[in-house]
This record gives C-alpha cells, structure tokens and sequence, in this order.
C-alpha cells in the first residue's frame, strides 16, 4: 500500500487525516490521470450520509473542476450504485466519499474506472505521486474549467437495475431491514417495498453523525432481537455505504458472508451458472466453506485479505462469485464491486424461490472455531518465520495432525511489531493451545 491509498481508498478522521486540501488534491490528481487523454473529463461523484461529507464533495469537486472536469452530483448514493451509474453515464470515473463501516468521525475517497472497477494499485500510486511530489498542472480557464451538475434521479436508475436482476417478487416473505444510517437509508426501503416483501425498517433517519452507530452490519444485536420479536423470515444488515451485507435468520442467527457465499455457490451450481464450480475468498475465510463446497464438487480459490484481491483473481481468472466475511459480496454477473443491495435482494430470492428457511439455506455449511494470537517480535523480524526451519516444521506438524480438517495461517500485521497466529479446526479447547504453543514458538524464534 502507498502512503494515501490503502486497501479501500483513502481514509482517515474527516478535517485532520483527510482534509478539504487533501480532497481538493485527490480531485486535481485524479482529473489528471484519469481523464484518459479528454479535454472535458467527466466524474460521477455519490457520498454517504457522514456530516462531513459535503465538506469533503466541495473541495473533491473544486479540484476536478480546476482541471477542466464536468462533475455529475448523485448525492447520497450506495458505493455500488456510483458503480453502476459510472458506467451509464459513460463517465471517465466515479467517486465515493464514504468511510463505509467506520464511525462517522471518519471519512473516505475511493475511485472507480470508467467500468466501474475499482483503480488498480498501479493507477492509484499515480495519483498519490502527483499529490505527494506537488506536480505543477497547466490549469485551463474560460470556459475551459469544468461544470457541475446535479442528478436528482440517480436512485431511479440503481433501484430499477436491482428490481431487473431476479425473476419473480418476494411477496409473502417478512423481512427487517436495517440501513445502518448510511447510503441505504432510502433505496433499500424502496426496493423491498416494490418487490413486495413486507418490511420493517430501522437505521433510516440519518442525522450525519449517527451512521453506523449502534446499527448496521457492525452491531446486528438490534436486528436479532427485533426478527425474533417480529417472527421475521430473516434480517438484513447494510454498512454505511452499502457495499458489504451481513444477514440475520429466522432463528436470530448470524448469517456471514461466508455462509452467503456458499448459498450463492449451491443455487449457482444448481444452475449451471457458477464459473468453472469455483468460488474466490480470503485465506481468513471459515474452513467450513472449503468443506461445504467440497461436497457440491466445487473448490474454492484464497486470495490476501481485501476485497479488491478477491476481484482481481476473479477477473483474471474468468470467475464470477467472490467476497469475504464481513459481507463484501461480488457476483460479476450484475455487478463490479461488493454490493450489499443486490447481494439481499439475490438472498431472498433464493429464499423465496427454494421455499425453505434462511437458517435451513445457512445450515448448508459448517462453521469451524478459529483461535487468533498474537506473537510480539522485533519489527524487523515480521517476515523471518518463512525462513525459520523449525517454526515451518512446526506448522508442518500441526496441519498433519488435522488431516485436512483444519489450518495454520500466519499474517504479520501490516502496522504493528505482531505476527498473527491463527489456527482452525474442530476442537476448540485443542486450538487455542496449539495457536498458544505455535504463538509462543514464534516469539522465542524471532523476538
């Protein structure tokens, strides 16, 4: 990662991390490299609800506008939705203003291409070269200078590209949905709504600092109690910005994003339409998700920890359904990021269609237990366990003893002097010594 970018953007507290110059400059140096060339290049740019969102809009757009960029304004729009509508406006690029699951102190700025992806790390580096090394632009003027308009009915066009993406409707289901206060606060009411579905709703009346709080896909006890109160089929979580979902069944269970995921891979299979019977997620994803797959003839393909990696492997490699556990799910057959809108209205429709519950549809899939710690080492010594012969026999001895079901996965943090041990398989009280003994290995090897 750059020293502006990292996995999801640029991010940081709104008005001391990410400043109105810092945004002005993101918007000049992403006009620059993203213009492809275009005289007048053109910007669809949605936010969320966080108070500090117009701040942040104003200077964004002031410095695309200063490069000779026409800016189209959605307003408050779900990371997906700017996906979408990037591509139908034919823009050079759209922007999200979003710290998606953050508290709202936070604030974010990430960038899709003109095909709606996210920028690759290469185009990114670009922009924060040009901002970091203080590049002299040749400015225009006149009528040179970019415009701005406002589209006040970009909701219409994303609400009817969910209501396109299923056959049939969701009468008869009972759902609650909860819009965390974000992006979601509106379509989503309005979307189940017009499939049919009988609703309750919370987390819709944002007030720019309650986004995320308490509610949402980061605090599903509310959606708990209020399914089993309500005797709801199931209940679905959003993030801030609507780009990740998390589910709750009718049994008041969490349903993750592994377990989505795995029932996405079941009616895909199905019917015929899951690419090559193979799915892509994070090496921290459940084993029993391996496991699940297995039996449907299906396997599953790991990628680092982010869903931008899970996308990249899926292009690269001709798959269409990818995510992780927290919700980011990616079915490239509708959609070029994690979408947490289209991701619920294609879960219930599953549920509808299968005439079964969501916890019978969850049940498809074991969760394995998952024991984490931490071994503190010299910072410099972070990487060294790759070379160390006796912490890889260790391993190697640990994973044996499990016999495929279960795993060893080693990660140092990107920010601390900690190399994270993490051990899964079916004995929990078994896991947590070993993760303890491995954990303890490691820091007499490399402290």
């Amino acid at each position: 990662m750059g020293i502006l970018f990292g996995t999801d953007g640029v991010r940081g507290i709104a008005n001391k991390d990410l400043t109105p110059q810092l945004a002005f400059e993101l918007g000049r140096a992403g006009a620059f490299v993203l213009s492809k060339g275009n005289v007048k290049p053109s910007f669809v740019i949605g936010k969320d609800t966080r108070l500090s969102g117009d701040m942040l809009e104003g200077a964004l757009i002031a410095g695309i506008c200063s490069m000779g960029g026409d800016v189209i304004k959605l307003g408050v729009m779900p990371t997906p939705a700017v996906a979408v509508l990037t591509r139908h406006f034919n823009a050079d690029a759209g922007i999200v203003i979003s710290a998606s699951h953050n508290p709202a102190e936070f604030n974010g700025i990430k960038f899709f291409n003109s095909e709606g992806f996210k920028l690759s790390d290469a185009i990114e580096q670009k922009i924060e070269d040009l901002i970091i090394d203080k590049n002299e632009y040749e400015l225009p003027i006149g009528d040179k200078v970019g415009r701005v308009k406002e589209f006040n009915n970009a909701d219409e066009i994303y609400v009817d590209f969910l209501l396109k993406s299923i056959d049939g409707d969701l009468t008869g289901l009972k759902i609650i949905l909860d819009c965390a206060n974000g992006a979601s606060y509106k379509i989503a009411p309005e979307v189940f709504t017009r499939l049919g579905a009988q609703i309750i709703y919370v987390g819709v009346c944002p007030d720019g600092i309650n986004i995320n709080h308490n509610c949402g896909s980061t605090h599903l006890d509310l959606l708990q109690e209020i399914v089993l109160k309500e005797g709801a089929d199931f209940g679905l979580a959003f993030d801030g910005d609507a780009d990740r979902l998390l589910a709750v069944d009718n049994l008041g269970r969490n349903v993750d994003g592994d377990k989505i995921i795995n029932i996405f891979a079941h009616s895909m299979k199905t019917k015929g339409t899951l690419k090559k019977d193979t799915v892509v997620a994070t090496v921290m994803s459940n084993l029993g998700l391996d496991l699940a797959l297995n039996k449907i003839n299906c396997k599953c393909v790991k990628t680092d920890v982010g869903d931008r990696y899970v996308l990249e492997t899926m292009i690269r490699d001709g798959y269409n359904l990818g995510g992780e556990q927290s919700g980011h799910i990616i079915v490239l057959d509708y959609n070029t990021t994690g979408d947490g809108l289209l991701t619920a209205v294609l879960l219930s429709s599953i549920v509808k269609k299968e005439n079964i519950t969501l916890s019978q549809l969850s049940d498809k899939m074991n969760v394995y237990p998952q024991i984490l710690v931490n071994a503190k080492v010299k910072n410099e010594n972070k990487y060294s366990y790759k070379e160390d012969e006796i912490i890889n026999n260790e391993i190697e001895k640990i994973e044996e003893h499990f016999h495929n079901r279960g795993r060893v996965l080693i990660r140092p943090s990107g920010t601390e002097p900690l190399i994270r041990v993490m051990i899964e398989g079916e004995n929990q009280d078994e896991l947590k010594i070993l993760a303890q003994n491995l954990a303890n290995l490691i820091v007499e090897r490399l402290v």
